[in-house]
């Protein structure tokens, strides 16, 4: 299961951007992070394929949801200006964005390719 973020629980387990100017990932695991609302069409058809990969990946990668009406500010400090929008977090290095609706396909790619999970390795 995704697991929902607030602004505390992000400047926590994720990055503290408000007192860390250069990226540093507080996580043990990659992650990715779903910023979305309720009222999104593409977000919803997104939200499944999240709940899936949170079941294939378990104990690898981490999934995180951001309702983007509840948590503006996280918003906005991400520059999210279209949803779905997608931060994909590798524990070494720098996150990267997509936007859209990605088919399950693009995103098990994404995780094998920069987050260098694969979800048949023990």
């Amino acid at each position: 299961m995704a697991t929902q973020l607030t602004k505390d629980k992000f400047l926590k387990e994720i990055f503290d951007y408000e007192n860390n100017k250069e990226w540093e990932f507080e996580g043990k695991l990659p992650a990715v992070i779903d910023f979305y609302a309720d009222w999104c069409q593409p977000c919803k058809m997104v939200a499944p394929i999240i709940e899936e990969l949170s079941k294939e990946y378990e104990g690898k990668v981490n999934f995180f949801k951001v309702d983007t009406e509840a948590q503006q500010e996280l918003a906005g400090a991400f520059g999210i200006q279209s949803i779905p929008s997608l931060l994909f977090i590798p524990v070494d290095g720098k996150p990267q964005m997509a936007a859209g609706a990605l088919p399950k396909a693009t995103f098990v790619e994404v995780i094998e390719k920069e987050l260098l999970v694969n979800a048949t390795e023990a």
